[in-house]
């Protein structure tokens, strides 16, 4: 069974030319900001599909909405990998987390400044 450490590494090991020097070949240090951009352009064409309710340009048979949630994926995964970031681990723990939030339960969402989504 993959991990979420070994679907980043497959991810970065595809996309290592964006972490390339065109000129030199060099490795080069990513801008987290413009990572992180670039992730949430991903998101904003998610939303657009979805609300225009399109399909895909590049998988005509995908809806728009399912293919821009899979490139933020990507794009995540290129991330976690490329500053060596262990995804699997914070997953683990954040979902164990999550599942003991008292502002994450229905009696708290329920009352007067509870968490409506």
């Amino acid at each position: 069974m993959k991990t979420l450490n070994s679907y980043a590494a497959e991810v970065h090991e595809a996309n290592k030319k964006w972490w390339t020097h065109i000129e030199t070949g060099e490795p080069i240090k990513r801008n987290v900001g413009e990572l992180l951009c670039l992730v949430h352009s991903e998101i904003s064409e998610a939303m657009e599909g979805h609300r225009k309710n399109l399909m895909d340009d590049k998988l005509p048979h995908r809806a728009m909405f399912e293919v821009e949630l899979v490139d933020a994926i990507i794009r995540i995964f290129d991330i976690g990998a490329g500053m060596g970031l262990d995804l699997e681990a914070a997953y683990q723990e954040k979902m164990a987390y999550n599942a003991t939030r008292i502002d994450h339960s229905i009696e708290h969402r329920k009352s007067a400044n509870g968490k409506k989504y």
